[in-house]
């Protein structure tokens, strides 16, 4: 078995729950997961199985979120799973004010990661190194948030804001919420995340663990690179290449960089056309 499942994670489970669940129902070692998604968050958790794994590198990196925002309170995770750390009534809070903000969440950001993440600090996971007290601090990361759109605005004493956000890979959407309620000097937690899209995968066609026990629907494992180039070889030329050979990039009719590489409409796996005149294997998926 080797291809891509578009697993809708539930509430609840870790990114590893679900990688150990797909492992039991397939009766298969070789699964992965691309994208971490938080256990209180839900939605588009792209599974590898078998061989695919190795394609997981090559996926898009973009996501996108539907996240509700709670003003007023403050948690030590920065969503409502952890310990409340602040507790204030804003019923004047308006989304003028909130909205006024949002440009600057936008764009290319320096954005400090929560302390309960899996982000690895002096070799220890924050969330292991936060549940020992020990204070550390977080470095900022680059980030790249493409688009944030207002959906809702629920006024009230704890006032929530609804969004749709489209970003880069390695964007925390706790982090967001927590700044953008430092930012309107309310304080701010992440009340509900749902992943609608990651690495291609889109929610609309996810699947649940109680559909993937009545059928596997297996994506095919270059359906999803189509982002990619892709070059085509002779059969005598696509022989040398599975075998794991260099060869001279002008025997390759194909665009510059990391490509898909065929033998007729057979996927092969993935190419490099390299600086120095050679087209080399990256990953090759149908080895001889």
């Amino acid at each position: 078995m080797d291809g891509f499942l578009n697993l809708n994670k539930p509430f609840g489970f870790t990114s590893h729950d679900c990688v150990a669940k797909v492992r039991k129902l397939l009766k298969l070692k070789k699964v992965g997961h691309a994208g971490t998604l938080d256990p209180a968050a839900m939605g588009v958790l792209p599974i590898a199985v078998g061989r695919a794994t190795r394609l997981l590198q090559y996926l898009r990196s973009q996501k996108a979120y539907r996240a509700v925002i709670r003003f007023g309170v403050t948690t030590a995770t920065d969503d409502l799973e952890g310990e409340t750390l602040t507790e204030q009534a804003v019923p004047n809070l308006t989304l003028d004010a909130v909205q006024e903000k949002l440009p600057w969440f936008q764009g290319k950001l320096e954005q400090i990661p929560p302390s309960y993440s899996a982000i690895q600090v002096q070799g220890k996971r924050l969330y292991d190194l936060a549940r020992e007290g020990k204070a550390i601090a977080v470095p900022a990361r680059s980030v790249e948030v493409y688009r944030i759109e207002v959906l809702n605005w629920t006024a009230g004493d704890f006032p929530e804001l609804e969004v749709a956000i489209a970003c880069g890979a390695g964007t925390y959407i706790r982090s967001i919420a927590r700044d953008l309620g430092a930012a309107v000097q309310t304080g701010a937690t992440l009340a509900k995340l749902i992943r609608t899209e990651s690495s291609g995968f889109e929610l609309t066609d996810s699947v649940t663990f109680e559909q993937l026990e009545q059928e596997i629907p297996f994506i095919a494992p270059d359906a999803v690179l189509n982002h990619l180039p892709s070059v085509k070889l002779e059969s005598a030329i696509a022989t040398r290449w599975r075998q794991g050979q260099k060869l001279p990039s002008d025997l390759v009719e194909g665009e510059s960089g990391i490509v898909r590489v065929y033998e007729c409409d057979r996927f092969l796996g993935i190419g490099e056309f390299r600086a120095d005149g050679l087209f080399v294997p990256q990953m090759v998926y149908e080895p001889i």
